[in-house]
């Protein structure tokens, strides 16, 4: 299990400013039947564990000699930097099912590709599971090789999960499939319809009008 150390947290308000300026995230924890803690993890560090961790890992969160599993249940960036600027850990009941979204790697070589020219189709790039925590994958393996035709699917049915894990999507949806690149291309060549989207201005925040989860450990 991946590790992550963390510190109790008593900057609040406009001090979290200077956190992030030392190289310190805010962050908080909180879960079922556990009081919400505000802490502070480092950025460097934090970043290393999120990019293999994700959102779909348990963890192991270090604080004060105490270790706790949690996921990274949110995490806020800066819309200009994309750096991490507020980590939202969550301790879960390993005793009760969470859903999660978990990522779906394709491996494998589909011949229907190398030998019929087809193009693969990915119609899922993730799916919806529920499980218990300690079980929860970090991500489904999607075996290609069955597509020998341009009419074999694998449907959702035909993954392979580890014991315990419930797909919460219908059995028949398709995962994967090989189409003719002829009708590839028609798709690519049908007209573009456009559409009028409203623009949202965004105004960019000043620190101190940071959200209130940012500002004061929401809690």
């Amino acid at each position: 299990m991946l590790k992550l150390s963390a510190q109790l947290r008593k900057e609040v308000g406009k001090k979290v400013k200077n956190l992030r300026k030392m190289g310190f995230i805010p962050a908080i924890l909180y879960g079922p039947g556990i009081k919400n803690l505000n802490l502070k993890v480092q950025e460097k560090e934090f970043e290393k564990v999120y990019k293999k961790a994700g959102e779909s890992t348990l963890i192991s969160l270090e604080i004060e000699g105490k270790k706790i599993p949690v996921l990274i249940h949110e995490v806020q960036f800066d819309p200009l930097s994309e750096k991490p600027i507020h980590v939202d850990f969550y301790q879960p009941s390993l005793k009760e099912e969470i859903e999660a979204k978990v990522p779906l790697v394709f491996v494998g070589e589909a011949p229907a590709v190398k030998e019929l020219g087809g193009t693969l189709v990915k119609a899922l790039s993730e799916i919806e599971i529920k499980v218990l925590p300690q079980n929860l994958p970090h991500e489904i393996k999607v075996d290609i090789s069955p597509l020998k035709t341009f009419e074999d699917r694998i449907l959702v049915k035909n993954l392979n999960v580890p014991e315990g894990v419930k797909i919460l999507r219908s059995p028949e949806d398709p995962v994967a499939f090989v189409a003719p690149f002829e009708k590839v291309e028609e798709e690519l060549e049908k007209p573009v319809e456009k559409e009028i989207k409203e623009v949202e201005v965004v105004k960019k925040k000043k620190p101190e009008e940071l959200s209130e989860k940012e500002n004061e450990g929401s809690g």
